[in-house]
């Protein structure tokens, strides 16, 4: 059986690391798709991004959502 250990301040870590370059992709994601659709537009169930925002949407009704400011999000 194989197990992987990480202990809490590896994943905090990995985490300070991963979050920056997360949020850089999503926003150039966002950005090339507003660029392409005009007007309103629609996520369709095979992209990505719909899968994400599902699950977000199901931790929000959870109440497992943590809200972050503007300056939170888009700060680099």
């Amino acid at each position: 059986m194989n197990q992987t250990y990480q202990n809490s301040g590896q994943a905090e870590e990995i985490s300070h690391i991963l979050e920056p370059l997360i949020r850089r992709i999503i926003r150039e994601e966002l950005t090339r798709l507003v660029k392409t659709e005009f007007g309103t537009f629609y996520l369709d169930p095979d992209m990505p991004l719909y899968n994400d925002m599902e699950d977000i949407l199901q931790r929000k009704i959870k109440g497992h959502v943590k809200l972050h400011s503007h300056d939170e999000v888009w700060s680099e």
